[in-house]
């Protein structure tokens, strides 16, 4: 038995097909922050790698141009939270870098490195980017999700937090220039720490954000509705109605400064359907104490996904970039 070196710190490595039970040879794909989708076949006896096939990137990409680590940030209650982050050579870390930190943190849904293409606009403007896998998630095993749903579901929030600010202690950001992003129950999230540690972002992009919990949970009639008790509780009984009441975004809103805030939805999603996301702007252009940007987008042709076209969606990609870019300064 033996362990493969992979030769980075953060990525994503699985068994591919391999039929042939009586072999020397493993086939398995990976992927990372750096490294674009590949497929390779190992010897085990020779312990000798050969790549069959690698996703293209148009462009000129060259992976040693960039650089990607694992850190651990400790959590309120001393628990170690991982974080996978990528940034271009050259980066200092100095505090002055902006940085774009992702979390999702629901579901048991492991949020695994991989590589984006589209994630280079950002890289090669001097962005960091990094995962945060909180609490909800099973990147840690089942408990984690278990810690992170539920009457727990409050460490998927403070996690994200806790990861945001071991990122500012460590230099790699500072709140000027701090920026986080969610979906769906990620989008929950955003507005989570919206509510809780708003000096701690720049800026914060919502997709399609579940923030009004209370009332879609209370109402038996969506055909989702029901399935959900088991994430987030059942708010017919007292203690999980006061528990989901306490931090979900739309009920917690308050009269102080937010940060400058994106917030996109789609008219058909049957997910978190559009008028969620717009109760949550309205009530927070009428409550905050800012004048910080407040955007909404309303896709009128798409779901709960976004775009389905095959271009389409990178200029859905293009918009969160811009407005990333925007609050930076940045004009090319």
């Amino acid at each position: 038995q033996h362990y493969l070196d992979f030769g980075e710190e953060a990525y994503t490595a699985y068994p591919s097909n391999n039929p042939e039970y009586n072999t020397a040879t493993l086939r398995y794909g990976y992927t990372s922050l750096t490294m674009p989708s590949s497929t390779y076949d190992y010897d085990m006896n020779t312990r000798k790698k050969t790549l069959l096939k690698q996703q293209e990137v148009v462009g000129g990409y060259n992976v040693a141009d960039y650089v990607t680590e694992r850190l651990y940030a400790t959590a309120q209650d001393g628990t170690q939270v991982p974080i996978s982050l990528v940034y271009k050579k050259g980066f200092n870390k100095d505090g002055n870098a902006p940085l774009l930190l992702y979390g999702y943190g629901a579901y048991g849904v492991t949020m695994d490195p991989s590589f984006s293409s589209s994630r280079l606009s950002l890289l090669d403007r001097g962005f960091v980017f990094a995962i945060a896998h909180v609490r909800g998630g099973q990147e840690m095993g089942r408990q984690w999700y278990e810690d992170g749903k539920m009457m727990k579901k409050k460490n998927t929030f403070t996690d994200f937090i806790d990861c945001g600010r071991y990122l500012v202690d460590q230099q790699y950001t500072s709140p000027a220039h701090l920026y986080a992003m969610g979906g769906s129950a990620g989008g929950l999230l955003m507005g989570a720490v919206a509510n809780t540690a708003p000096e701690l972002w720049k800026g914060i992009v919502a997709q399609v954000p579940f923030v009004d919990v209370v009332n879609t949970m209370l109402d038996e009639s969506i055909p989702l509705t029901t399935n959900e008790y088991d994430e987030w509780g059942n708010p017919n009984n007292k203690d999980a109605y006061e528990y989901i009441k306490s931090y979900s975004p739309y009920e917690n809103i308050e009269a102080k400064a937010y940060p400058h805030i994106l917030v996109t939805t789609g008219l058909h999603d049957s997910q978190v359907q559009y008028f969620e996301p717009a109760k949550w702007v309205a009530k927070l252009r009428a409550t905050k104490t800012d004048n910080n940007v407040l955007l909404l987008k309303t896709e009128m042709d798409y779901g709960h996904g976004g775009a389905s076209g095959r271009f389409d969606y990178l200029k859905e990609i293009a918009l969160e970039y811009a407005f990333l870019f925007a609050l930076e300064g940045m004009v090319e």
